[in-house]
């Protein structure tokens, strides 16, 4: 029987390489050769403080191209073997108030924390068949309640990497925070989360964009400057309030987004602080995660090609690599590493 390679975690910072069955396809299901897992932040937390014991494949920013897939699966989802395709991490129930509303990032299925029978890639224990329930393996098994996106032509698997950031990107500053023509707006976190905001902000109309770091972000102010910041600020060199008061004439700015390693600590404070005042009205969220329109627009983003996003996609990881790629990407590794793609077949 044919093999799946597989990176899986198992304690805190703990890899093994695993081989798992190659699992039958159902006529409503799908599998997914995987080309490029994408690591983030929730990566680094999540591999050095598991909030189980369970085994489990990392990874949830998965691109790969539809190996196999049932005629159910092709009917229903319109993908067809051959395509190249963004896997979102939420695995819906369909059917629950929030699956109808469009947010199936509130559904139960998906909820890893909370519920046991939960799905999420990158979350779910590789103890439950059939197994193959993260992007840092070879192949990816898709349910036929799995939301997939079409990866546009001319989008290499790499630059589709980026699509998760990206569409937080959409929807927490443009959805959450209502940023648009002539906003001006402080990105406090130059990862690849407040990169992908730095474009996205841009493409809105912004006005004015500052981007906070520290001395250890000097390789990713310089690309934030790339992508369209007018301004980016170490914070360990000036005081950072007093910078933004002097480049935005003494008003704040209109939006800030706390895309930090620490969001809605120490950051808070400075984001509250450098608003613009109404009478002390200001309004806080809490963002969370992406929903489907901002996936699509993400996409439409990467393949118009306006901003130099491949500055954003720093570094390559085979499957064995898995260990020091997620501490490069937490900055104990390779140095100056923003986006690590993880090639399973590299």
């Amino acid at each position: 029987m044919a093999k799946v390679l597989a990176a899986v975690r198992t304690g805190p910072s703990k890899t093994e390489i695993r081989e798992f069955p190659m699992p039958e396809v159902p006529a409503d299901s799908a599998l997914m050769k995987m080309e490029v897992a994408g690591i983030c932040g929730t990566d680094v937390k999540l591999y050095k403080t598991p909030p189980s014991a369970a085994p489990v494949i990392m990874g949830h920013e998965n691109i790969g191209v539809i190996a196999k897939a049932g005629s159910e699966f092709v009917r229903r989802k319109g993908f067809k073997e051959g395509d190249l395709v963004f896997v979102e991490h939420y695995v819906m129930c369909g059917k629950c108030e929030w699956c109808h509303a469009g947010q199936y990032r509130h559904c139960e299925n998906t909820d890893w924390r909370n519920n046991p029978e939960g799905i999420r890639y990158g979350y779910t224990s590789a103890e439950r068949a059939p197994h193959l329930w993260g992007g840092f393996a070879q192949y990816v098994y898709l349910p036929w309640n799995a939301v997939v996106h079409q990866v546009p032509k001319g989008v290499s698997a790499e630059l589709a990497g980026l699509v998760t950031p990206m569409a937080n990107g959409v929807e927490w500053s443009l959805f959450d925070g209502g940023v648009g023509y002539n906003s001006t707006v402080l990105i406090q976190g130059p990862g690849q989360q407040g990169l992908s905001q730095t474009v996205i902000c841009k493409q809105a109309g912004a006005s004015l964009i500052i981007v906070t770091g520290t001395s250890k972000d000097a390789a990713r102010l310089k690309v934030a400057k790339e992508l369209g910041a007018d301004h980016v600020i170490d914070v360990q060199k000036e005081d950072p309030l007093q910078r933004i008061k002097q480049v935005t004439g003494g008003k704040g700015v209109d939006v800030v987004l706390d895309c930090t390693a620490g969001a809605g600590t120490i950051p808070i404070l400075l984001g509250v602080e450098a608003m613009k005042r109404k009478v002390k009205a200001i309004t806080i969220k809490s963002a969370r995660g992406h929903s489907y329109k901002a996936c699509e627009l993400a996409l439409a983003q990467l393949a118009s090609k306006r901003f130099p996003l491949e500055k954003v996609t720093t570094h390559r990881f085979g499957l064995k690599d898995v260990d020091m790629a997620i501490k490069s990407v937490g900055g104990h590794g390779v140095p100056d590493v923003i986006h690590a793609s993880l090639m399973p077949w590299l």
